[in-house]
């Protein structure tokens, strides 16, 4: 357009406030000026050079055809506040174009449009200047430097208030979304890492600052410090530690004032915001570099009122998370958090070159608890754990896997039996007491074979339970053969229960004789376990794991009511003088109605009691004394006799022997195989002279040889049974037998 289209263009500089005050301008409003005629671009940038407007000056952009101008606000986009903006340039629409694709197709709403024409017959028409929003329409001709003025500054108005709209509806968004992407995060150091993140994303900075809490709930410690929960930028490597570890006063100082006045503060180069929900507080150090704006201000109240409940929701998910994965007593992980740490060594990535899994069992832990009581079982617990801590800090991770087992995974350096048992040689103080205390300990060597966490447990375990029942040493290393073995146990425990459900375990008795007259004066009832074979299965393998399994003690019961009911049978063959023998455990002795159950099938069979016979071992008295003696005489007391089985083969005190109930000595059959010709058997003769002195009968057991049986008969010995005067043999065999004797 030329110069000749707008002769009275000087009036743009009429009006002018030749008295205002010169004022310094803070900041720039960008100005984009689009027109195909450079006079036009040098009044304008001349007439508005001055211009102040809150404390910003104008900068301009200079456009020259309507493809440019769109070129430089495609770059620009929001930052310009006004364009002044030419009808006519290449085109009769160029500037309307320019305004429609702006609007319509880049989306720009914040940048204020005012239209400029040296032509008044191409103004556009009212419905083009609302469907583009065009602040403004000015014949160049009307633009005085004041008329210019005025519209450049309500322009500038409505921009600076599109703009601080649209702001907070951004704003909004980012706290819509930062505050639902913290809600998915459960950790704590996560989400106050997140936090500090979201808040620099929401203000346009660099993520730097901390979050801090006083201890208690969240971290679970002693003191009422305030420990930085989550932090990012410079800041990130003080995690879980004291506040007083960032060497920083200042942020020392204000995080503390801040929780102190439960309010946020506002500085100019740093701001501390504080957080609160339910009851968990924290506040939030962030670095500025300027002060926040009051609209920014109004976007954090905002934000940090949606995040307060995401607060409060990560304690409460770390508080439930710590009952689920943390031992209440020691602060240890527990058992299932654990087999999480075994799992992520487990999965046959992780390099695990000489790293060892051990667990250590306090030796006689049940008894510190019964005899000295639960607080200072606790406390012995805290103190193991605080020696577990200082002794290995960072270098072995820890837990409490069991009531008195803990759990430690660590390089074989430190996690060896040696340094482990080091760790016993002092006293425990626990309270007033101080206690030395023994363990066990159960090892295994980690390869890179992946497993799982349960089973690298499952194998430690092994390795524990074979250590505790090592005589020579306190320590097992894990060995398959060990695990073939405990499969092994388990697999034989879950046929014998089924077999027994099945009932086809079976009672044969072997004939007990007097030694004078070689009649029969009673059996023993000795129990058998046929297999599909047609073998049997020896008692001294399946008798253990009865005991060890508890199956004892139904199969017990069972033994004693067969003798019993078959012992009824032969009294209706004429045998009514006959004893049986039976064998009773440990396990059946702890069993509340052990007692009541011997009665009741006695009584319920019509035996009468004195022909039953209760067979003991010494190591069962010297297990629990106090509770076999006391069932003993009890049952002394409704009739019963009382037989000590393998005397002589135990370490049995004789304080114990005298206590007991007694009728019958057994000479074990390791000393009735001492005698041969020419020898003397010692123990055996010393056996039998005891149990005279006593007043009790004696029955030598295995006696196979007929020089044998003579010899116990010199030494003055009562009864035999053996192999030389009959095998164990069926009931139907048995009855046979006891006619075919009394027959000869």
């Amino acid at each position: 357009m030329s110069q000749n289209n707008y002769e009275n263009d000087e009036l743009i500089f009429l009006s002018e406030d030749k008295g205002s005050e010169v004022k310094v301008a803070s900041g720039y409003w960008n100005i984009l000026v689009v027109d195909d005629d450079e006079e036009i671009h040098s009044v304008t940038r001349l007439a508005l050079s001055d211009l102040i407007v809150n404390d910003k000056g104008l900068k301009f952009i200079h456009a020259y055809s309507g493809a440019e101008a769109l070129k430089i606000i495609g770059e620009m986009g929001s930052s310009i506040a006004i364009i002044l903006l030419d009808v006519v340039m290449e085109s009769d629409d160029s500037g309307l174009r320019v305004a429609k694709i702006m609007r319509s197709e880049m989306g720009l709403e914040e940048p204020r449009i005012i239209l400029r024409t040296g032509q008044p017959g191409y103004a556009p028409e009212e419905q083009v200047i609302k469907d583009y929003d065009i602040n403004d329409y000015k014949t160049k001709t009307e633009l005085t430097r004041s008329k210019l003025v005025t519209t450049i500054i309500a322009s500038l108005r409505s921009y600076q208030q599109i703009l601080s709209i649209n702001q907070s509806r951004l704003g909004l968004q980012k706290i819509i979304i930062s505050a639902a992407n913290l809600m998915e995060e459960h950790s704590v150091k996560n989400f106050c890492e997140g936090v500090v993140t979201q808040i620099s994303s929401l203000l346009g900075l660099e993520a730097g600052g901390v979050v801090c809490a006083r201890a208690g709930s969240v971290l679970e410690k002693d003191d009422d410090g305030v420990y930085i929960l989550g932090a990012a930028g410079e800041f990130a490597c003080h995690i879980n530690l004291k506040l007083e570890n960032i060497h920083n006063p200042q942020i020392v100082d204000f995080v503390n004032r801040c929780l102190a006045i439960k309010q946020h503060i506002f500085e100019h180069d740093f701001s501390v915001l504080y957080l609160n929900s339910s009851g968990y507080e924290a506040a939030v150090y962030l670095q500025m570099g300027k002060e926040i704006s009051e609209i920014n201000k109004q976007l954090l109240e905002v934000f940090l009122t949606s995040v307060s409940v995401g607060y409060e929701n990560v304690n409460l998910f770390h508080q439930l998370r710590t009952a689920a994965f943390k031992d209440w007593l020691t602060k240890l992980p527990n058992r299932s958090e654990f087999i999480n740490m075994l799992d992520e060594l487990g999965d046959g990535k992780t390099a695990v070159h000489e790293v060892m899994v051990a667990l250590v069992d306090i030796s006689h832990f049940a008894d510190i608890n019964d005899g000295l009581g639960q607080d200072v079982g606790n406390s012995v617990l805290l103190s193991v754990a605080n020696r577990l801590e200082e002794t290995f800090k960072d270098k072995v991770r820890l837990g409490r896997i069991g009531s008195d087992v803990f759990g430690l995974i660590g390089p074989e350096f430190f996690v060896n039996p040696q340094t482990l048992q080091e760790l016993f040689f002092a006293p425990f103080k626990a309270g007033e007491h101080s206690l030395h205390l023994g363990a066990s300990f159960g090892l295994v060597r980690l390869t890179n074979r992946p497993q799982t966490g349960i089973n690298i447990l499952k194998h430690s375990n092994i390795a524990l339970n074979e250590a505790k029942k090592n005589l020579n040493t306190n320590f097992e290393f894990y060995e398959p053969e060990m695990e073939e073995q405990t499969t092994w146990r388990l697999d034989m425990i879950r046929q014998l229960a089924i077999d027994f459900k099945a009932r086809k375990l079976q009672l044969w008795y072997q004939p007990q004789v007097d030694l004078v007259t070689e009649n029969v004066v009673g059996m023993e009832a000795l129990l058998r376990w046929p297999t599909s074979s047609g073998g049997f299965i020896s008692p001294d393998v399946f008798i253990p794991l009865a005991e060890y399994s508890g199956l004892i003690i139904d199969i017990g019961a069972w033994v004693l009511e067969e003798s019993c009911r078959q012992l009824g049978v032969l009294a209706t063959y004429g045998f009514d003088e006959l004893r049986m023998a039976v064998n009773i455990s440990m396990p059946q002795f702890r069993d509340p109605a052990f007692i009541n159950v011997v009665k009741d099938v006695i009584t319920r069979e019509g035996i009468k009691p004195e022909k039953i016979e209760l067979e003991i071992t010494e190591s069962i008295v010297m297990d629990e004394p106090q509770i076999v003696v006391e069932a003993l005489h009890e049952l002394k007391a409704f009739g019963v006799k009382v037989a000590i089985d393998d005397f002589g083969t135990g370490f049995s005190s004789m304080s114990y022997l005298q206590q007991l109930p007694l009728d019958r000595l057994k000479v074990d059959r390791s000393f009735v195989n001492e005698i041969t010709p020419g020898k003397s058997a010692f123990i055996a003769e010393t056996i039998v002279t005891l149990g005279n002195k006593l007043g009790l009968s004696t029955i030598a057991e295995g006696v196979e040889k007929r020089e044998q049986a003579s010899y116990m008969l010199k030494l003055g010995c009562d009864e035999a049974q053996g192999y030389l005067f009959a095998k164990p043999m069926p009931f139907d065999q048995l009855l046979a037998y006891l006619i075919e004797q009394r027959d000869l």
